[in-house]
């Protein structure tokens, strides 16, 4: 459970970053993304998806968990 929180607290710091540095581009990017085809958008997320999948299977491997 510990090691569940942290990493939920290390994705909360890394998806804060761009809110703190940039929130004006961000909120560009934000209203492209809404213009976006599904399709796309369905790509990115399996993208996002497979490389936290092998982000979670390197760290296995290497003994992190």
């Amino acid at each position: 459970m510990a090691f569940l929180l942290y990493v939920i607290g290390v994705i909360l710091i890394i998806e804060g970053v761009p809110w703190f540095l940039s929130p004006e581009k961000l909120k560009s990017w934000f209203s492209q993304l809404i213009e976006a085809p599904e399709e796309t958008l369905r790509g990115i997320g399996f993208g996002m998806m497979i490389f936290g999948l092998l982000l979670v299977y390197m760290s296995k491997q290497m003994g992190l968990s």
